[in-house]
């Protein structure tokens, strides 16, 4: 059975639509604050953590960070849930979360973010936000963007941010209870999907030892849960 923490976030709007996690395989735990999720945490060890960004008594983000710096507990995945604005999606993205919902929440991107949390695949259904930026003669700002396949060659993002075959890009992310990494890679496949985003590509260039042993340990994770 999997277990999951509901952190203040959703509670009300998991009132108006009960049926969204209404699984038989799924336990629900809820907590009002920080606080109180991390103590359910450490006794029930959950699968899954969904949190506002801002609780009464820590960031989300917070939360995530002390959930990431435990080694006992720092192995699950989170999905906060913010306002699409690049302040909120900057915290979201170096706090080690997985995954991020906006507000409002839309029921079919909860229910896309825990399936494909709870259910990983070896490279399949699995996303990630991940913080990015184009290097070189297109240097730009920081962009936000999300994954669809990870593994240790490469990884396929999906943007709104147009980009280029040939360009060379850095990659950070978080895996479920990894550190940070950061990758460089180049955009080799563009794929133009039916609701207008962008499918690219990505092999890495450099990725340290480090972080594709954390890869391969994520994917081993995955194929051992099926």
């Amino acid at each position: 059975m999997k277990k999951i923490i509901i952190v203040n976030a959703i509670h009300a709007f998991l009132e108006r639509d009960k049926s969204i996690l209404n699984r038989a395989d799924f336990r629900i735990f809820t907590a009002t604050t920080g606080k109180e999720a991390l103590r359910i945490h450490r006794e029930e060890k959950v699968n899954l953590i969904v949190a506002d960004l801002d609780l009464p008594d820590m960031g989300g983000d917070v939360l995530c960070s002390e959930v990431r710096q435990e080694s006992t507990i720092r192995n699950v995945s989170i999905i906060l849930v913010c306002q699409d604005v690049p302040a909120e999606l900057e915290r979201a993205s170096t706090c080690g979360a997985n995954a991020w919902v906006t507000k409002p929440v839309r029921p079919e991107q909860l229910v896309e973010s825990v399936g494909q949390l709870l259910a990983v695949s070896l490279r399949r259904g699995y996303r990630v936000l991940l913080k990015a930026r184009v290097n070189g003669a297109r240097e730009s700002v920081p962009f936000f963007c999300t994954s669809h396949n990870i593994s240790v060659s490469g990884i396929l993002l999906e943007t709104e941010k147009p980009l280029e075959s040939g360009d060379c890009i850095t990659c950070s992310f978080f895996l479920p209870g990894s550190q940070q990494i950061v990758a460089d890679g180049e955009v080799v496949r563009l794929e133009k999907k039916p609701d207008g985003l962008i499918h690219y590509g990505v092999r890495f260039t450099d990725l340290a030892p480090h972080f594709r042993e954390e890869i391969e340990r994520f994917i081993a994770q995955a194929a051992r849960r099926g």
